[in-house]
């Protein structure tokens, strides 16, 4: 075990033990290269000034309004987005991995989501269908498939402009993907938060900080994308962007006000959108503002439905004059059952092999799948293929005999509402429990941007499960977050 009161340690990791899949500190438990300068700056602090700064750190968070909704004791509480003092580094060769992984994985999912929405006829004029990469009746059954939507899109315009994914590192060291995020991904407004408030609270350590990529070119690269989203009939050389929100009640409000701040647009709710010929003006502090492009950043397809606003801005998305940023309609893509197709997305689109791995999935829709699988829901993950936010997530191996028992009935009545997966036991790192260091399950989102070039956000959302035992690092279920450090 670590000799944790050794100097530069500052008695924080006397009993963090042996953990094989950590970050920071390698089988041996000895402290890995690139974190010793950071686990010496925080040990310098000791338990009680560690514990002070942490203090400082979240006063300061909700002084700033760095808050998310989470879900506790089973319900909604909005309360400060917790940010772990010990920051996650990721080297330059792992970073340029992910880059290239990443922006492969977006090209083939919006080529996936022009190929499904390119007719009316639907899925069963898809490329992908009649390559019998995936079986039609996968496509249609997807709770997120609007056909309605087709039409909402200009030719040569993707339909996700700003995607998420998730990743963890597995027991080998590689980087997985977990899952993709197309309709309303958030976290880059809390990725910039998470940056600076740290590096007011802990000075010290950021100035050890040398050769890292800033996440303070996250307004002026979304402004880019958005920009490039232009609809056709735009006469403005410069388009103007607004961010849609349905304000307080949305669990990413502060992100949304972040975000528009640095892009330098304003925020606007559906009630602020009137009818202009057939484009669209937003009141804007008692002035009227033409609408270009529309940052869309409402719980779900809305817009698809028959409020004023989302009958407005379909009509002037089909009149060329509004683009809408991200599309509805895209949860057929971010959905469980299509996440097990995306590596053959990419051979039949891109013609490439998948540089990302994916975790083992089994769709249940189908029915040999399905009996793969039958009686072992306890040894799984089981997902509705809708979900979001961990949301109806069940980790077998943590489940009781009975809750199993139980599983196993809900999944038989309606297996094509689920997906399994194997259980990924995924990398740990060093997190602050008030007292010492102690590891915590960790897994990392990353931000794409596809306007005229597809562009990988330098910058990544570390998400942190706070509980000992905890696999769910969503912060819609009490996760926290850490500053994360990508080397140039």
């Amino acid at each position: 075990m670590m000799d944790g009161s050794a100097p530069g340690c500052g008695g924080l990791l006397v009993d963090y033990g042996t953990v094989p899949l950590d970050e920071a500190i390698d089988p041996s438990g000895e402290i890995r290269q690139p974190y010793r300068r950071v686990l010496e700056a925080l040990g310098d602090l000791g338990s009680g000034g560690l514990s002070g700064r942490s203090e400082e750190l979240q006063t300061r968070r909700r002084e700033n309004g760095v808050v998310f909704t989470a879900n506790v004791d089973g319900r909604p509480t909005e309360q400060v987005f917790p940010l772990d003092p010990v920051p996650r580094l990721i080297g330059a060769d792992s970073w340029r991995h992910l880059e290239a992984g990443a922006a492969q994985r977006a090209r083939a999912l919006n080529a996936f989501l022009a190929d499904v929405y390119s007719s009316v006829a639907g899925p069963s004029s898809a490329s992908i269908v009649a390559a019998g990469v995936i079986p039609e009746q996968v496509i249609a059954g997807v709770p997120g498939h609007r056909p309605q939507a087709a039409s909402l899109v200009p030719g040569g315009h993707q339909r996700a402009t700003v995607l998420g994914l998730d990743l963890l590192t597995d027991s080998s060291g590689e980087w997985v993907v977990l899952e993709d995020n197309l309709q309303v991904p958030s976290g880059l407004g809390y990725v910039l938060a998470n940056r600076r408030t740290a590096a007011a609270c802990f000075p010290e350590l950021h100035r050890e900080a040398q050769g890292l990529r800033s996440p303070e070119v996250i307004g002026a690269l979304l402004h880019r994308a958005m920009a490039d989203a232009a609809p056709p009939r735009c006469v403005r050389s410069e388009p103007q962007v607004v961010v849609l929100s349905d304000g307080p009640v949305n669990s990413a409000w502060y992100e949304h006000r972040t975000l528009a701040a640095e892009m330098g647009v304003p925020v606007v709710h559906p009630e602020d959108l009137r009818a202009d010929g057939d484009g669209v003006v937003a009141v804007v502090d008692g002035r009227s503002v033409p609408v270009d492009v529309v940052y869309r950043r409402l719980g779900g397809d809305e817009l698809l439905g028959d409020d004023r606003a989302a009958v407005l801005l379909r009509r002037a998305a089909a009149a060329g004059t509004v683009s809408i940023v991200n599309a509805p309609g895209n949860g057929i893509a971010d959905d469980k059952a299509i996440y097990a197709f995306v590596a053959p997305m990419i051979r039949h689109y891109l013609d490439e092999e998948p540089i990302l791995r994916d975790v083992g999935t089994w769709v249940l829709a189908d029915p040999e799948q399905y009996r793969a699988v039958r009686g072992r829901m306890g040894d799984l993950v089981v997902k509705p293929v809708d979900g979001s936010g961990g949301d109806g997530v069940m980790i077998g191996p943590e489940l009781t005999r009975a809750q199993v028992a139980d599983l196993e009935e809900r999944v038989a009545a309606a297996p094509h509402r689920y997906i399994a997966q194997d259980v990924i036991r995924f990398s740990t790192h060093p997190t602050f429990t008030g007292v010492d260091l102690r590891p915590r399950h960790v897994d990392l989102r990353i931000f794409v941007l596809s306007g005229a070039e597809t562009v990988v956000v330098p910058a990544g959302l570390t998400r942190v499960a706070m509980g000992a035992d905890g696999l769910l690092v969503n912060s819609s279920q009490g996760g926290g977050s850490k500053d994360t450090w990508l080397s140039a």
